[in-house]
């Protein structure tokens, strides 16, 4: 989770094909563990209202977290309401994040999305899954994410983090992002859940990673159906 992370329990990382799935109680040490490393785990976007976060999770698409918020710090300082991200105009937006992968189609949607929240919604963020994937560049994970950051709600934002730790771990056998999210939800204990989808990211961004997982410094070794667990060095 955080980048100091205390050894995992006694175990033996190999290439030994484990299949069995994971039990309830597993799941609820597996997050219980989790949450005692990071109770209360931040997004990495910076943002002052839900307006701001929704632009800037629209604007991380393909793009770091860090990425965004360079371009956005500026951004947000001048427009941080629909009514003033209209106002500024979809040719200076452009130009405040082209720095931004997909720069050109983000200034787009996010001039778009804008209009439509002073149009629709009062120039407010609706507090609504279906409200809130109707608008230009809102997906489903987006939508959950503002869901859960500005309005607690506890959803499961599957990026492709949580998408690759869940099928690792065994939390899901998910092959789309929509099969992981219902996987997740069905099966992450409730106090947790909350939380679970930051825990997730965070532990896929510093640990369980794409092509090097640091499985000996993971906390939840002991439970991991990962086949292909990286030997400890030396």
């Amino acid at each position: 989770m955080r980048r100091s992370v205390p050894k995992a329990p006694a175990a033996k990382p190999g290439r030994a094909k484990v299949t069995k799935q994971l039990t309830s109680a597993e799941v609820e040490e597996i997050f219980r563990r989790f949450a005692e490393i990071e109770p209360e785990p931040k997004g990495e976007l910076e943002h002052s209202n839900p307006f701001t976060l929704l632009v800037a999770v629209v604007l991380s698409a393909q793009a770091t977290d860090a990425g965004v918020n360079k371009a956005t710090r500026g951004l947000f300082a001048v427009a941080d309401t629909p009514a003033r991200m209209v106002a500024l105009g979809e040719d200076e937006v452009r130009e405040r994040i082209k720095t931004i992968g997909l720069y050109r189609n983000k200034a787009k949607n996010v001039i778009l999305l804008s209009a439509r929240l002073l149009a629709e919604h009062g120039g407010e963020v609706p507090d609504d899954l279906d409200a809130l994937v109707s608008l230009p560049g809102v997906g489903r994970k987006t939508a959950n994410v503002v869901l859960n950051m500005a309005f607690g709600h506890s959803t499961m934002a599957v990026d492709t983090h949580v998408f690759r730790v869940a099928n690792r771990m065994g939390l899901s056998r998910g092959k789309k992002p929509e099969d992981v999210e219902r996987d997740l939800m069905r099966i992450v204990p409730p106090a947790y859940g909350r939380h679970a989808h930051h825990w997730l990211i965070l532990h896929g961004r510093y640990l369980c990673k794409a092509r090097s997982p640091e499985c000996v410094r993971c906390p939840v070794i002991d439970f991991c159906r990962f086949k292909d667990k990286t030997a400890s060095p030396g």
